[in-house]
């Protein structure tokens, strides 16, 4: 068989894993919550080749993601559900029905109107789900609230983030960013006393105040990256990406102490917390020395570009 960019072929291809008898076992095995880690990893692994940059990877991680929806369409196929062409059909229509300034007749429109005729459309969406829904005889999903439809298998930063942004859109939010610095210093301070009583806790040697306690300095950390999150948003960023951030400062500092002890014969574990301490400082040092000498280098080539470009006046 040869590989062809027609998306029918792919649509085989999995039909043909999933037949019985024939297929592959593994496949045949699979339902739509053995799959759904898979596709969540696919994802992930699509955000990691866009922030490397890699166009090649990102070419193929494109298409594991792509295997992921026509895995779970032919299930559904299967279970008399859905196919791939309704996929296809639902995110067709629903592009197009949000999209009126575009396909339909409400044309130059201001983004502020854009997003508020988003909100209505989206309203009238979630509407037509329930109504869908008690057609089919499946439970009420209740009521409809600000928070509902932010799936709770999001990652926690991210879920937090859409949250907040959720509420500030009715105006429940800081105002200013210093006000939520002054709120992170609150948490700390709620964390430092929450330690301390698990630290008394402990001394009683209750276990079941233990795991209370332990609880409680777990809920309070929990509501200082929740503020954090706040932070990020308030200044424009989001708490996933400043996290991503600083896990490859991490990991970019401890691979120099690893690499420093190595010269040396040696290993991590075969120095002591002060050495690999002092190594991770001499790479924050060496870092900043770096960012210095390239803030240095532009400054130069936009001199010198100023410079050519006066002359040729």
């Amino acid at each position: 068989m040869k590989a062809s960019p027609d998306i029918n072929q792919l649509i085989a291809i999995m039909a043909a894993l999933r037949t019985p008898g024939t297929g592959c076992p593994w496949d045949l095995e699979q339902n739509f919550a053995t799959i759904a880690p898979y596709t969540i990893e696919e994802a992930y692994e699509v955000a990691d080749a866009i922030a490397r940059g890699d166009m090649d990877d990102l070419c193929e991680e494109l298409g594991d993601v792509l295997l992921q929806v026509v895995f779970h369409a032919r299930m559904a196929e299967e279970a008399g559900e859905f196919a791939f062409g309704d996929v296809v059909k639902s995110i067709t229509a629903k592009l197009i029905r949000r999209h009126p300034h575009v396909f339909g007749e409400a044309r130059e429109l201001s983004p502020e109107r854009v997003k508020v005729m988003w909100d209505r459309i989206k309203g009238e969406e979630k509407a037509e789900r329930r109504r869908r829904r008690q057609e089919r005889g499946l439970p009420d999903e209740g009521r409809a609230g600000l928070l509902d439809g932010i799936a709770r298998t999001l990652p926690a930063l991210t879920r937090a983030d859409k949250l907040q942004r959720k509420a500030a859109s009715v105006g429940f939010d800081w105002p200013q960013a210093r006000e939520v610095v002054a709120k992170l210093r609150e948490e700390l301070d709620e964390i430092d006393a929450a330690l301390a009583q698990a630290d008394q806790t402990q001394a009683d040697q209750t276990l079941a105040s233990e795991s209370e306690a332990r609880r409680l300095v777990l809920e309070e950390i929990g509501d200082f990256m929740f503020a954090a999150v706040n932070l990020a948003r308030h200044v424009d960023g989001d708490a996933e990406t400043a996290l991503a951030m600083t896990n490859a400062k991490f990991e970019r500092r401890f691979a120099h102490i690893e690499q420093r002890l190595a010269a040396e014969g040696r290993g991590a574990a075969d120095a002591s917390l002060q050495e690999m301490e002092d190594l991770w400082q001499e790479a924050k040092r060496l870092e900043k020395e770096a960012k210095h000498l390239e803030k240095e280098a532009k400054l130069e080539k936009e001199a010198k570009l100023e410079k050519e470009a006066a002359r040729s006046d």
